[in-house]
């Protein structure tokens, strides 16, 4: 298991939370719950409902748009440190896309009512949680029109 300083270098990495305060961090890295998972298990399947938004620690995570959910089309692949699955804690709608894994993980969870607890509780976290947001839909922005960010 990882130790919170590493979590916390973790927590620091992701586009996600790059923007949080290290003190709210620390709170965030203490939240986390392991999981491991194995390649060629899903993390979650596209429209499913879900209550956890995921950071990978280690291995590696392909995401398809596809509705069939053996598909090996994948719009991104994830390495250590990239998060996913936070729109749905976020909007409450179906999942978007399926996460595949394409290598043995070691994936971090945050729990729904946890993530909104600390949203409550650490103002700064909002904050910085909506800056990484903000430089992840920039990315993609200029990933769809072949710049580089």
């Amino acid at each position: 298991m990882p130790d919170l300083f590493e979590r916390i270098l973790l927590l620091k990495q992701s586009t996600m939370f790059s923007e949080v305060p290290t003190e709210d961090l620390r709170v965030v890295a203490k939240m986390l719950d392991e999981e491991n998972y194995f390649a060629g298990d899903r993390v979650f399947d596209i429209n499913e409902f879900g209550e956890h938004m995921y950071i990978l620690q280690s291995g590696r995570i392909g995401i398809s748009l596809s509705p069939d959910l053996a598909s090996r089309e994948f719009v991104a692949e994830l390495n250590p440190g990239e998060c996913f699955g936070e729109m749905n804690l976020l909007d409450e709608l179906p999942r978007s896309a399926t996460a595949h894994v394409l290598e043995d993980s070691m994936i971090l969870s945050l729990e729904k009512s946890r993530l909104r607890g600390l949203i409550i509780n650490y103002p700064e976290l909002s904050i910085g949680l909506l800056k990484g947001l903000s430089l992840r839909l920039r990315k993609a922005n200029l990933k769809n029109v072949g710049q580089k960010y």
